[in-house]
């Protein structure tokens, strides 16, 4: 008998990915997303639908995100219906260093950890350092600008795909883990050399300025409390770059 595997988030960057990833394993993955025609559609912050999706449901791979005060609310409410739903193993997505880097959404994140491990149920928390795609937003959005501006911090980023893997092998655990160990892309570089990159590969003629801000968040980030020194994935932002350019 497959496995029923609800992916919450499943139309974005990271619910994609492990909706692919899921397709060559013995597993029938259910999308519950607000989009219509996506596949069960409900929506976590008003709990619309949300129950229905979680009939006969086995595992939740939770990876919805709002952004802060809306994440909360909709870890609640997933933790509500998974407990009226016989109690399914939750595999969440959360980010490395949200104990130590004072961002509002981290911090939202380290809260629904917490909902997490006091909700009863079997849960496993993967945390993930920044996507590539993430480093790539950064550095795009200034793409037509003559002066990049890139902080002056380490960045260890990962191919979405990777973490997509990581999070499908432990939905097919036997068991619950709690929260595993991290995992981060396989170079820790300045974010500058990862500007530099993206210039070479685009033939692009930006002069590129690193930057410093004073205060605890970049402190944080200078210090590397997003870092990940074990578990590297071997995905860089060169071969991310250049599959992008693939026809």
């Amino acid at each position: 008998m497959k496995n029923r595997i609800l992916v919450t988030g499943g139309t974005g960057t990271l619910g994609r990915a492990v909706i692919s990833a899921l397709r060559n394993e013995n597993s029938e993955a259910r999308v519950l997303s607000r989009t219509n025609g996506t596949g069960h559609t409900g929506d976590l912050l008003t709990g619309v639908g949300v129950q229905e999706a979680f009939s006969g449901v086995s595992t939740v791979i939770h990876c919805a995100t709002g952004g802060s005060a809306k994440d909360v609310a909709a870890a609640g409410t997933l933790i509500r219906a998974a407990q009226a739903s016989g109690s399914p193993h939750i595999v969440y997505i959360s980010i490395v260093g949200i104990d130590e880097i004072p961002l509002g959404y981290y911090k939202a994140k380290l809260e629904v950890e917490h909902l997490l491990h006091q909700s009863g149920l079997p849960v496993t928390i993967l945390r993930s350092t920044q996507f590539h795609d993430f480093a790539l937003r950064i550095i795009d959005a200034q793409r037509k600008l003559p002066l990049m501006l890139v902080p002056r911090i380490p960045l260890q980023p990962i191919d979405v795909s990777e973490v997509a893997a990581r999070l499908v092998d432990l939905s097919l655990a036997d068991a619950a883990a709690g929260r595993v160990s991290d995992i981060g892309g396989p170079d820790i570089r300045p974010f500058v050399e990862f500007a530099h990159t993206w210039k070479t590969a685009n033939r692009a003629g930006n002069r590129i300025q690193p930057f410093v801000l004073p205060g605890r968040l970049f402190r944080a980030y200078r210090e590397g409390h997003h870092l990940a020194e074990q578990n590297r994935g071997t995905v860089t932002f060169e071969d991310f770059l250049a599959a992008r350019t693939q026809p």
